[in-house]
């Protein structure tokens, strides 16, 4: 008996990243205010529309001019998120594009006269970026492309071969290289 397996229907793009912020008011100064992301749109609930759970919350939506959204969700308990025992702090990270080398400068400009430490500018060969903590634990990174979209096609078309040859060589390192919370990046 064969089954039928459904053509996949596009991804068109991110609708929003969600994360658990310490407190609504803190969290929309820092996107809204010094970040510049209007806040959109609140919902406010007292039960989890997915699993019926009691859990009173507010989760409040920031738009990017692309119509994607970063999200966050208040508890009400004064908690942020943790950050992941076992992941470097470098690893889990929103990565948000701004359209120039110039905006990218503005903003570290920006964040630094808002009191916010910022590092970068950091060439990682096909974009630029900045990093920076939310009030939440949340790390941020702000980019611009640094190629064109026919380098970025060359790089894709090599995409498989470059991953497959980083599975050779993953599956003989020692247990120390690949366990991040005994190596420094």
């Amino acid at each position: 008996m064969t089954t039928h397996v459904p053509d996949i229907p596009p991804v068109l793009g991110l609708h929003h990243f969600a994360w658990r912020c310490r407190d609504a008011e803190e969290t929309r100064h820092f996107y809204e205010t010094v970040l510049g992301l209007p806040l959109v749109h609140v919902i406010r609930q007292d039960y989890v529309p997915s699993t019926g759970e009691y859990c009173p919350y507010v989760h409040i939506f920031f738009q990017m001019t692309d119509g994607a959204y970063i999200a966050f969700f208040d508890l009400g308990d004064d908690t942020a998120a943790l950050p992941s025992p076992n992941t470097p702090s470098w690893v889990n990270h929103i990565a948000l594009r701004v359209e120039s080398r110039a905006a990218l400068k503005s903003m570290k400009e920006r964040l630094e006269h808002h009191g916010v430490e910022v590092l970068g500018v950091t060439d990682h060969h096909i974009i630029e970026s900045i990093y920076f903590f939310d009030p939440n634990g949340l790390r941020v990174e702000l980019t611009t492309s640094a190629v064109s979209a026919t380098h970025m096609l060359a790089l894709a078309a090599r995409a498989h071969d470059d991953l497959a040859g980083w599975t050779a060589i993953r599956r003989n390192l020692p247990a120390a290289a690949t366990n991040p919370s005994t190596t420094q990046p």
